[in-house]
Parts: structure tokens; sequence; C-alpha cells
């Protein structure tokens, strides 16, 4: 029963996480086709979020009574400004890009950010190189090819800005698992680290957008020089409405992970890329080849290989440190005899909070 219970926990919460990441993603280009400012709409988010982030920082020391982690300026700038600066740009440029691409090439395209993480761990020295992470490279890129190879709705403007956020994405989410693993600076709970990268987040794309859309901004009919209020109301909400999604998200991506395990996560994760390109054919009439699904298949195959190479090193890892504190405590080792293999714990926190 209790089995039971846990089972349709994660369930749950696997559909809450799909509902907010397919969500913000369909948002994201249905906002696009009536208003055309995307850098804007990221900073309006960020302004969102650091105030969702903010308010339940305040709720849980009100309940708890413990002070939340504070950074201090040195760290602050040292630690958090890489981190910050890459995942603004990370996601500025992913909402840019829904003004070219469809749903369909996004999502194949922002699928490659595993190949950077992979490529961003073997340079920090966070993963060995080993066979197996070759092949993993190897079947992404291919995929990858063969998905965008002769697309009837390819885009090399839109394509290019995807990319390039997938490169950024590998750094930032590198840089992010380095931030949340530094125990001394207490950030492992993503709401904390949102609440400190907001600001320089926003700082760090507002240069962009006064040089893309600053003047266009400012004499468009869609924002300071409206007509009617209640179409200027109309639009802040729907600007509002993705800022929620996207507090949602991060959220609801910690609540998985904290509940189940970043395994969990990632092999959500993969069918939530399934999901989105199937939504994407049907509802907003995407068009896909033979090859087109071919490439998406091989390269959910590297992603998928991934996930199992990093759930083996994990369960490799646990038998060690269970191995070493065994022989140094006679007591343990005679427990250890008698637990049952393959148990799992759960993994620290890594996977992409914010992603949209």
């Amino acid at each position: 029963m209790a089995a039971l219970g846990r089972a349709a926990m994660a369930a749950a919460l696997v559909l809450l996480y799909y509902g907010f990441s397919i969500g913000i993603t369909f948002y994201n280009k249905w906002l696009m086709k009536s208003f055309r400012f995307p850098l804007f709409m990221t900073l309006l988010h960020l302004l969102v979020i650091f105030g969702l982030s903010a308010l339940a920082r305040a709720l849980a020391r009100c309940s708890t009574g413990r002070p939340r982690a504070e950074l201090s300026w040195a760290e602050y700038l040292r630690r958090a400004a890489p981190t910050a600066l890459s995942t603004s740009l990370d996601i500025g440029l992913s909402n840019w890009s829904f003004l070219y691409v469809t749903v369909s090439l996004y999502t194949m395209t922002k699928s490659s950010a595993v190949l950077f993480i992979l490529l961003f761990s073997l340079f920090f020295k966070l993963e060995e190189v080993r066979v197996a992470l070759v092949l993993v490279v190897l079947l992404i890129a291919g995929g990858l090819f063969m998905f965008t190879y002769k697309s009837t709705q390819f885009n090399t403007q839109g394509f290019m800005l995807v990319l390039c956020a997938s490169f950024l994405g590998g750094i930032r989410w590198t840089l992010t698992q380095i931030l949340m693993q530094k125990a001394e600076l207490g950030l492992q709970n993503p709401i904390d680290t949102m609440f400190h990268l907001q600001p320089l987040m926003f700082l760090g794309l507002f240069p962009l957008f006064v040089v893309f859309e600053g003047l266009p901004l400012s004499v468009s009919e869609k924002l300071f020089r409206f007509h009617e209020a209640g179409v200027l109301f109309s639009l802040i909400g729907k600007l509002f409405l993705g800022g929620i999604l996207a507090f949602g998200l991060g959220f609801s991506e910690f609540l998985l992970v904290s509940r189940t395990s970043s395994l969990t996560l990632s092999i959500a994760g993969i069918f939530k890329e399934i999901c989105i390109l199937l939504l994407a054919t049907r509802v907003l009439g995407d068009h896909l080849s033979l090859l087109n699904w071919l490439g998406f298949a091989v390269c959910l195959s590297g992603i998928s290989l991934h996930v199992i190479l990093k759930a083996i090193n994990s369960k490799g890892e646990k038998a060690l440190k269970l191995h070493k504190d065994a022989t140094s405590n006679p007591d343990l080792e005679l427990l250890l005899r008698h637990a049952e293999c393959g148990e799992e714990e759960e993994e620290e926190y890594v996977g992409p909070a914010q992603q949209h």
C-alpha cells in the first residue's frame, strides 16, 4: 500500500512538471505570434520569478523560524555572476528563437543541450572521458543532423539562436551544478538559487534588450503607445502568466527531485520531449518527415543512454561509499551484509530548473 502511495505521488509530481514545462513552451510560441518582443518578455518573467521566490523564502522563514541563505557581495559577484549571465542568455535566446522556428525544431535542437553539458562537464572534469560518453555525443549530434536535414520548416536564423542557447545551456547547467554543490554557500534549494540569480540575470540581459528591442518597443502600440487600456492590461496579464509558469517549472522540478530522484526527472524529461513533439504536430501543424522522426529517435537514444550511465555511476559510487564505511565500522558491515542490493538513494538536485 505504501509503494502504491509513493507511485501515485510520483505520478502526480510528474504530471505537475509536465503541465508547467509543456505549458511554458507552447505559451512562448503562442505569445510570440502577437507580441514580438521576446527579450522584454523574458525580463518581465525574471522580475516575476524574483518576486515569487522572495515571497516563498519569506513564507519558509516564517514557518520554520530559520534564516535563509544569504551571500556576501564578494561571493555573489564571484560565484553567482557567471551562472546568472549564461542562464539569462540561454533563456533570452531560447525565447527569441520562437519568432522564427517551430516548436518541434526548438524542442529537438534544445535537446542537444545534453551534448554541451557533457562537453563542459569533461572540460571542468566533472566527468571522465569514456567510450560510452563518446557514443552519447555521436548519437545526439547525429540525431540532430538527421532531424534538421532537409526539414521543410527549417529556419537558419532561428536554428542558430536555439543552438547558441543550447551551448549556453551547457555552460549554465555545469556552473549551476558547481554552484549548488558548494555546501558552504547554502544554495542547495532552487528557490534560494532563483532568488539570488534573478537580479544578475536581469542586468545581464538588459543591454541586449536595449540594443535590439528598446527603440521598437518604445514606439510600439502594443505597450507604451497603447490606445485601449483593456488591451494593455490583457497583455500585461499574459506576460505575468509566463512568469508564473517559469517559477512553477522550477518549483515543480524541485518537488519532483526532492520526493523521488533526479533520475526520475531525467526519464520524465525524455517522455516530455515526445509529448511536445506529438502536440506540436497535432495542435500547431508542424510537419515532420520520416527522416526527422528517425533523427529524433536517435537523439533520444543518446539522451537515454546518458541517463542510464548516470544511474549506473550513481549506484556504483553509493556502493563504494558504503563499502568504505563498512570497513571502518564492524557494526555497519554486519548490517550491510543483510541489506538489499540495488537500493537507490535520492540524488542531489542538479537538473534544469527554470528552463523555458
